[in-house]
C-alpha cells in the first residue's frame, strides 16, 4: 500500500498575502487541490493524508465544496514545526489506515509544490521499494560561494565551492513506513530540516533520485507568477 503526507503549514508570510499559500489560486484553484491530484495521476488510489494548520481546516473544506474538490483524503492537525506536523501526519495515517502495514511505502510532500511530475513520484516509490529512504534531487546550476566561518557577517570573506557534488533537494521523500515511524519516534533537533535528515539520524543511508527543475516550492509572489505562466 501506497500513502502519502501532504504537509501545508504555510501562513503566507513571505508571499506577502493574507491568504496561506497553499490556498492561492494558480490556474483558478487553489495550489493545494493541483498538489494532491499529482499524485492521484501518479499512483491512482494512493491514500492521501493532508495536514493542515486546526483553524485552516474549515476554510480548506470551504473550498473543497466551493471547487467541487471530491478526492478523498483524510485530515489531521499541523504542528509547531515541520517535524512535528508530519509526525501528526504519521499518526493520522496509522490510525485511519489500519490496513497499513510496516512493508508499506510512505512519501511526506510540501503542499505547495504542485508541479511535482508523474514520473518523479513513481521513480520515487519504485525506488523506495528497494532502499527504503529516497529523495529527488537536482543539480545546482549556479556558481556557489560559500562565506567564512570565522566571518560569517563580512561578505567580503568567501570562496567558491565545488557545485558538482551538490544537489538541491525536492519533494515527494519516500520511506519504508517502519523505517520512518521509528525515525520520528525521536525527539526534536533543530538540524532535522527535512524528513530525510530525520531518517539519517538513525544511521539509515539516503538514496538519490532524479527530480524534475519544474517541481518548484511556491513561496514568493514571483513563484506564483511562475505557476500560473506553467499552467497557461
Amino acid at each position: 500500500m501506497e500513502y502519502v503526507i501532504v504537509v501545508a503549514g504555510g501562513k503566507g508570510l513571505r508571499m506577502g498575502a493574507d491568504l496561506p499559500k497553499q490556498f492561492l489560486p494558480i490556474g483558478g484553484r487553489p495550489v493545494l487541490m493541483h498538489t494532491l491530484e499529482a499524485f492521484e495521476r501518479a499512483i491512482p488510489g494512493i491514500r492521501l493524508v493532508l495536514v493542515l494548520p486546526h483553524d485552516q481546516q474549515d476554510f480548506w473544506r470551504d473550498l473543497c465544496h466551493k471547487h467541487d474538490f471530491t478526492l478523498l483524503h483524510s485530515i489531521a492537525d499541523g504542528g509547531q514545526t515541520r517535524f512535528h506536523s508530519v509526525k501528526n501526519g504519521l499518526e493520522a495515517l496509522t490510525s485511519r489506515y489500519a490496513e497499513g502495514t510496516l512493508t508499506s511505502l510512505v512519501a511526506v510532500h510540501d503542499g505547495v509544490r504542485p508541479f511535482v511530475s508523474v514520473e518523479v513520484i513513481q521513480r520515487s516509490f519504485e525506488a523506495a521499494r528497494q532502499h527504503a529512504a529516497v529523495v529527488p534531487v537536482v543539480p545546482i546550476v549556479e556558481t556557489v560561494r560559500q562565506l567564512s566561518l570565522s566571518s560569517q557577517e563580512d561578505c567580503s570573506v568567501s570562496f567558491t565551492i565545488d557545485r558538482s557534488r551538490l544537489r538541491l533537494v525536492q519533494t515527494p521523500q519516500v520511506f519504508s513506513l517502519d523505517l520512518l515511524l521509528r525515525a520520528y519516534e525521536q525527539p526534536y533537533c533543530d538540524a532535522f530540516t527535512d524528513d530525510a535528515s530525520v531518517v539519517e539520524a538513525l544511521g539509515h543511508p539516503v538514496t538519490l533520485v532524479e527530480g524534475n527543475r519544474e517541481n518548484i516550492k511556491i513561496t514568493t509572489p514571483f513563484d506564483l507568477l511562475i505557476a500560473n505562466a506553467a499552467l497557461a
